[in-house]
Parts: C-alpha cells; structure tokens; sequence
C-alpha cells in the first residue's frame, strides 16, 4: 500500500483531530480564547538521511520537521517532544552529535523540549511532536476562488541537492554549496507562519513537494488552482544543476520535497499586510485539480511506499 492509501484507511477509523476535521499540518484544540496546535513528524535514517548528512544536522532536522508544521497552521511553537529509536550497533559519537542537533534547533526556534523516550529499533528513529498556540488557524480548507496563491523562499534545491548527490552528478562547488544547504540544512517558516494567521486563507508547509500540496489544498477547499511557471521562485543553482542532470529545472522545483516553505493562499486586499518577501505564483479559481500554464499536473513529489522515480 502507498503512504496515501494507508492514511485514507485511517481515516475511516479516525474521525476528528481534536476541535478540527484529519487532513491538516496539526490537529487543534480550543484553550481559551486561543487554540493549542500539536503534530507529530517521524524521522528514520533509511528514508530520511542522506549519507552526507551529519549527526547535527540530522537532530536539527527533526526538529525542523515538527516546528514547521506548527508554523503552517499559524502557530507560535512552544514545546517538543521526541521517542528515539536506537539500533544496537549505533555509535555513542553520532548519537551525540544527534543530541546536539536537537539542542541548537531548540536554541534557533526558541522553544523548550518537554518530554523524551528511548527504545531499541532496527534503524534510527526521531519520532517528534511540536505544541504551539494561535489565536486564528490556518487549514488547508480555507482557499477561496479569486484570491492570490504564494510560496516563502525559493524552491527546487532540496531535490536538485539529493539528485546531484545520489546520481553522483559533478557541478560547481558554488552550485552544489547552494543545493545542499537547502539540502541539508532546512529552516522552519517560523516568523511568516505566525504572520500569515492573521491575513492567510490557508496554508501548508512544503514537506512532499509543491504539486502535492497544492492539490491537498485543493481538494479540502473544493477549488481549483492555476500556477504559472514563470512566477515559481527558483533558485538560479537549480537551473544550473538541471542541465548537468539533464531535467526540467520547473519539474525539480514542483516535486521537491522537504522544502518547509510554505504555500498560503491570500486575499487581494491583504497583500499590503503581509510584511515579509514571497512570491505570487498563481490564483484559485471555481473548480477543482491543479493546473500550470493551463495543463493539468498530477500530485507528483514524494510518497512513502511508492515508487518516487524522479527522487531516483
């Protein structure tokens, strides 16, 4: 079964998160007058890291993982929580270097961790879970026909980075330098997040790719959407690594996952509240599917359990 097929059988079984319907970044609950966001994100070193990443890094990105979920629901974060997962075998250097991952992500988003747990696993597990709070939330629901689609940030590098690394692909130091800090050293949308639940219709982190999530935003808003190529964002070292791969730089950018760039949809007469840089990238419209430069686009990017073939 794909990773998709799994969750849809779950979903016959599990009918509410909380306050809010499943399908959104986090789940929600009334506390207050605001609402307390919680997710839960799992990390495994097979499917989640590449070689090149370091134990650093690797604890960083757990985190990394949750927080920005919490940030797509216009959250501030306040807290983690983790289970790891250890192999036998593992070294004491590099669950260290794990541990001071976690520490300096905890450190940049300023936020305490709460609770932790250890087994023994065949593989390195980081299960997380961020809390945060908002007074108003961002879904995935909320996109309505006439308002404006945008992205934080540029995309493509992330994917471009484990293309160029997996496919042992020689470019540019420059190039690669700037494909794998994307790569390997992602940043959670933290300040914009919490931004955009003020003025955003909907939102969604950027963790399986831009395709994808548009059309999750789609779906659960009953709306079309139409992108336009030339509008996406993308970093000129991705039209560089396209020609050494031999791909469309546009196909990299909109099935690049683990971006954590968010994608909201806005109000026209919204846009001069919004106080930080991003990109119009198209528009919801009445129907449903999404569309770029006129043609439709499958939900391409990655899925656990299915085949992946351009992260190949």
């Amino acid at each position: 079964m794909r990773e998709s097929e799994i969750i849809e059988l779950f979903l016959k079984h599990l009918k509410k998160q909380g306050d809010l319907p499943l399908g959104d970044d986090a789940g929600a609950i009334r506390f207050g007058d605001e609402w307390l966001v919680a997710t839960n994100d799992m990390l495994v070193r097979k499917t989640d890291v590449p070689d090149i990443m370091t134990p650093e890094q690797v604890g960083f990105k757990a985190v990394t993982m949750n927080v920005s979920d919490v940030a797509a629901m216009g959250a501030k974060p306040l807290g983690f929580l983790f289970s790891l997962g250890v192999p036998g075998d593992i070294e004491e250097n590099y669950l260290e270097g794990v541990a001071r991952g976690i520490e300096r992500a905890l450190e940049f988003y300023d936020i305490a961790v709460l609770s932790a747990d250890t087994n023994e696993t065949d593989d390195l597990i980081i299960d997380g879970i961020a809390l945060g709070i908002t007074r108003r939330l961002l879904t995935r629901s909320g996109a309505r026909p006439g308002e404006l689609v945008c992205v934080t940030g540029d995309l493509g590098r992330a994917l471009a980075g484990l293309l160029v690394w997996k496919r042992g692909v020689e470019v540019p130091e420059g190039t690669r330098k700037s494909l794998y800090e994307k790569l390997l050293n992602p940043r959670a949308r933290v300040r914009e997040g919490m931004a955009l639940g003020g003025v955003a219709s909907a939102a969604i982190d950027i963790s399986d790719g831009l395709a994808r999530e548009l059309h999750l935003i789609s779906r659960m808003s009953g709306v079309a959407i139409e992108i336009r190529s030339p509008s996406i964002p993308i970093h000129g070292s991705v039209f560089e690594a396209a020609e050494f791969l031999g791909m469309n730089p546009i196909e990299i950018a909109i099935a690049s996952g683990e971006e954590f760039e968010l994608v909201f949809t806005l109000p026209p007469e919204e846009v001069s509240r919004v106080d930080f840089e991003f990109s119009v990238i198209g528009r919801v419209v009445e129907g449903s599917g999404v569309y770029l430069d006129g043609r439709p686009i499958r939900p391409r990017g990655w899925e656990h359990l299915a085949s992946n073939e351009i992260f190949k």
